[in-house]
């Protein structure tokens, strides 16, 4: 079992927890009626029990969401559930402390024995400590439901309260075996992200590990009986959490940062700006992975080492560019990026991204990038504009007209009618292009929006997928056109077929 006595980095946060729980206000009428009616409120709704007694550390409204998981928990007994929930989105506040206190408080009690359990035995006593800390020192809760502790502490792995709970933490991986109290097994188990960059890594230890959850660790219940939760968001695609996910019968609820519609799932807490500010910040991959749960396997079609930037040719030297768009006509936050590419062709046979556009906008916004490049090319060298036909043929050719009466300019778009292979085997058959250097993106614009969103979803392209692929299938379309304009040179590109490497 844990000795964290005098670890002094443990005991500097344990003490600085106690002063930031002590410097709460926190105002409780004494009248013995009011607490009466108080505590029973705060045993039938969550939200009002957190808001009470735990404002400081939850001081958003919880969502739905968190209510939800709380009011599960608490109807439900015997139950193996996994709450998939985004970094950022409270996971451990919830399921690890202020649900398991909830259930405490009940009547009658729901919670006798709980194991907490983490990555390392150091996370789990962490979250440990935060629970102690919570039961010997807040003391609106200490106000209306009694003095807690009892004896033990967090700085030893486990500790007993006035009422006849045990608390203990476990790390991934150590023995569970023969834990009970007073003859009680354990009856609510957390596993708080059991998982890490490291472990994911490695198949092996990721089965050793969901072996040890499975059989070692639940098997500390009484065949099952109590609540055994995992909690934690998705790093990986073969990871602890997501084997579990596919055991029989799990409550399994997934909370991502942006919901279907591409509203915040936490609304009382994030906006919309805030999030989109963070989504540009670490970049689409790791946004996917932190706050999506779906993390990408970055380089599984295309590789890093082979998208290069380069100097462009003066325009005059291309014999024609291509401008390629694929647009997009939902409106959320999770709709498809419109993407517009501006692409040449070198007399060497090289491709050339001169320009890239990549945005969840609007389709007038859109229209507007094929005026920026009209000004860019200047007339130096013929442009062919291009758009998928049944798109073309729906709604933006109106837009293209509106825009072009105003500016008194018209773009001479025209449709791809080709009939096209499936989008996977189309974009993966640029593939050879880049890993042969045949491809070479605009080192001028290396930094600006549009580029960063094509090479981030080149990086992140791989079967079956969710993430979006709109600027490749773009690129993809400029280039197959290109190729087909110019057969006479040495570099074929055969659509579809990357088996044949002849370009």
């Amino acid at each position: 079992m844990a000795n964290f006595r005098g670890n002094k980095e443990l005991e500097l946060r344990w003490q600085q927890r106690i002063e930031w729980i002590q410097g709460q206000s926190f105002t409780i009428s004494d009248s013995p009626q009011e607490r009466e009616d108080r505590v029973c409120r705060a045993r039938k709704d969550y939200a009002f029990f957190v808001k009470t007694y735990f404002s400081s550390l939850a001081p958003k409204k919880c969502g739905k969401f968190q209510t939800d998981a709380a009011n599960y928990l608490k109807a439900t007994g015997e139950t193996k559930a996994l709450f998939e929930w985004a970094r950022g989105h409270a996971k451990s506040s919830h399921l690890s402390l202020m649900i398991p206190l909830w259930l405490k408080i009940q009547q009658p009690r729901q919670i006798h024995v709980m194991i907490l359990v983490s990555k390392s035995e150091e996370m789990a006593v962490r979250l440990l400590s935060d629970l102690q800390a919570e039961l010997q020192y807040n003391q609106a809760f200490i106000h209306d439901f009694g003095k807690q502790m009892k004896s033990g502490s967090w700085a030893d792995g486990e500790f007993h309260t006035t009422d006849g709970c045990l608390f203990v933490a476990l790390g991934r991986g150590q023995s569970p075996r023969g834990l009970k109290d007073r003859g009680k097994r354990p009856d609510y188990i957390v596993v708080d992200d059991i998982d890490d960059d490291e472990l994911i890594r490695n198949p092996r230890r990721v089965g050793e590990a969901l072996d040890w959850v499975l059989t070692a660790l639940s098997g500390t219940m009484e065949m099952g009986r109590g609540r055994f939760v995992m909690v934690g968001n998705r790093i990986g695609k073969d990871s602890v959490l997501s084997r579990f996910a596919q055991r029989p019968g799990i409550h399994h609820t997934v909370v991502n940062a942006l919901d279907k519609h591409g509203l915040p799932s936490w609304s009382e807490n994030y906006t919309p700006d805030e999030i989109r500010i963070m989504r540009e910040f670490v970049g689409e991959r790791r946004f996917q992975k932190e706050y999506m749960n779906n993390p990408i396997n970055e380089g599984s079609v295309f590789q890093k080492k082979h998208i290069h930037y380069g100097p462009m040719l003066d325009l005059k030297h291309y014999r024609t560019l291509i401008c390629y768009t694929d647009p997009s006509f939902k409106h959320s936050a999770t709709a498809d990026f419109k993407a517009t590419m501006l692409v040449g062709k070198t007399p060497d046979g090289i491709f050339h991204v001169l320009k890239a556009y990549a945005d969840q906008i609007s389709v007038m916004a859109m229209v507007s990038w094929h005026y920026d490049l009209m000004q860019y090319v200047a007339g130096k060298v013929p442009v062919l504009y291009y758009m998928e036909s049944n798109f073309l043929q729906e709604l933006l050719l109106d837009e293209f007209k509106k825009a072009g009466n105003i500016s008194g300019q018209h773009i001479p778009i025209r449709g791809d009618a080709r009939k096209k292979p499936d989008k996977f085997a189309r974009v993966e058959a640029m593939q050879p292009i880049f890993e042969r250097g045949l491809m070479v993106f605009n080192e001028k614009e290396k930094d600006s929006p549009g580029m960063i969103v094509l090479e981030e979803q080149l990086l992140m392209f791989e079967k079956g997928s969710k993430s979006h692929d709109d600027a490749p299938d773009a690129l993809e379309g400029a280039i197959w056109i290109l190729s087909q304009r110019t057969r006479s040179s040495n570099a074929q590109y055969m659509s579809g077929m990357r088996e044949n490497r002849h370009f």
